[in-house]
């Protein structure tokens, strides 16, 4: 068969990454794809010919990504810009066109996917997004494809490598947070603007699509519940190895009984577990279904070739796909178009953990018995307490508490009436806490 011409857009860390993995595998995906795959054109404002294998192989290389997009030669449009425009118009102007789409555009996919899928479904074409979510693990493929058999129960993910090396770092060093961001951006891991990794924008934006494809709802970024790293110190980490417990930054989508649960947020998770020994840059999705049981998903989740790897991936399927009926095809979010659900993605208030505590307090009677007092009249039962001694000539105190579970909304009155206590200094640091069996 004739081999399937590509429009490749953006020549970058991942653009490049896919232009290698083309040429040096091309028999190989070849022989799987049941025909060749090859760039007839390209564009991109800037690049590193010395980083791209096979450049001389690209047909055309120009700086006008919509004059790849009208090319009427090309099958398949690549997206590997990035961002929200003109990301967006380029892949609605692909699918106008006719033309397949795949991308590795996470935050794209997350905001602006229902309104791609819905069109590329009236237009009869494919968008496919592997390399949106953890690089190079192939964890949408096994939840639209290989879990299919599966009711899934909750899926709990570190998605995002730079958090994850920062807070390994800390645990393995005693390092501040600081100080590894700093060494983290130096390294390339982060951004100048760190915003997105260790706020957990970009976690969310992964999140939502795993969510959507678990449980079969609409895309819905804007009800992912958010929060960072930056308010975790060494002390917490060093409480948390104390307790056997280790912080992980985590994305979990949780089915309940009043809805769905997405949140990403600190975690604290039980050090024996296996997704609390994944380290560094490293990225794991764990998914809990019903027949299966629990599932760990592991490997790179960036960088040049482990994406590329998921982006040939997209294209040796929609290469596949080209002759069969539109209706027959694997739908972009796992469920049937008409059949995904209306459950409801439940506020962060609404939703039930356990807790790490920590607080500063003056060292004087009765402060530990009204503090106490107060979780118990919120309805908070504490587990485990550990107050540390103030050095010599201190008057503050350093109270830890392991809490069990309860609701958010609860626990956020209760942290406000401690909070306002003229004998607890600052903000209570809170944790979350998830055990991650069953």
């Amino acid at each position: 068969m004739e081999p399937v011409k590509i429009g490749l857009l953006g020549l970058g860390t991942v653009g490049g990454g896919t232009a290698t993995v083309l040429t040096r595998n091309a028999r190989e995906i070849a022989r799987r794809a049941g025909r060749g795959i090859e760039i007839a054109r390209a564009a991109a404002r800037e690049y590193r010919p010395e980083l791209i294998e096979g450049l001389d192989r690209i047909g055309h290389i120009g700086d006008d990504a919509f004059d790849v997009v009208e090319d009427p030669d090309i099958r398949i449009v690549v997206e590997l810009i990035g961002g929200y425009s003109p990301a967006l118009e380029l892949v609605m102007r692909a699918i106008e066109n006719g033309k397949h789409v795949v991308t590795a555009n996470k935050a794209l996919i997350a905001k602006h996917g229902n309104e791609i899928f819905a069109a590329a479904r009236e237009k009869g074409v494919m968008v496919g997004f592997e390399a949106a979510v953890a690089g190079g693990i192939p964890i949408i493929k096994a939840l639209r494809e290989g879990l299919a058999a599966n009711h899934i129960d909750w899926i709990a993910g570190i998605i995002n490598g730079t958090g994850n090396f920062i807070l390994s770092e800390m645990r393995d060093k005693g390092r501040a947070f600081a100080d590894v961001l700093a060494e983290a951006q130096a390294l390339g891991y982060a951004e100048a603007d760190p915003t997105f990794d260790v706020e957990g924008i970009d976690a969310a934006h992964k999140l939502t699509i795993l969510g959507s494809l678990a449980f079969g709802i609409p895309l819905q970024f804007e009800r992912c519940f958010t929060e960072g790293i930056s308010r975790i110190d060494a002390q917490d980490v060093a409480n948390a190895a104390e307790l056997g417990y280790r912080i992980k930054h985590l994305g979990i989508a949780r089915r309940s009984s009043g809805g769905i649960e997405l949140r990403v947020h600190p975690t604290l998770i039980p050090e024996r577990r296996l997704l609390a020994n994944v380290d560094g840059v490293m990225n794991a999705v764990l998914v809990k279904g019903d027949a299966v049981g629990p599932t760990l998903y592991y490997g790179a989740g960036a960088g040049a070739l482990p994406t590329a790897s998921a982006v040939v991936a997209d294209l040796v399927d929609v290469a596949r796909a080209l002759t069969t009926d539109p209706t027959n095809r694997v739908p972009h979010l796992a469920f049937q178009p008409d059949e995904l659900a209306d459950t409801p993605v439940l506020s962060m208030d609404a939703v039930q953990t356990s807790y790490y505590l920590r607080l500063t307090a003056l060292d004087r009677p009765g402060v530990m018995a009204r503090i106490a007092s107060i979780l118990g009249e919120e309805g908070i039962s504490i587990e485990a307490i550990k107050q540390k001694a103030p050095n010599k000539g201190e008057t503050q105190v350093t109270l830890v508490m392991l809490t069990h579970r309860v609701i958010e909304g609860q626990m956020n009155t209760a942290i406000a009436r401690i909070e306002a206590l003229d004998s607890v200094q600052g903000a209570v640091v809170r944790i979350r806490m998830e055990s991650l069996s069953g």
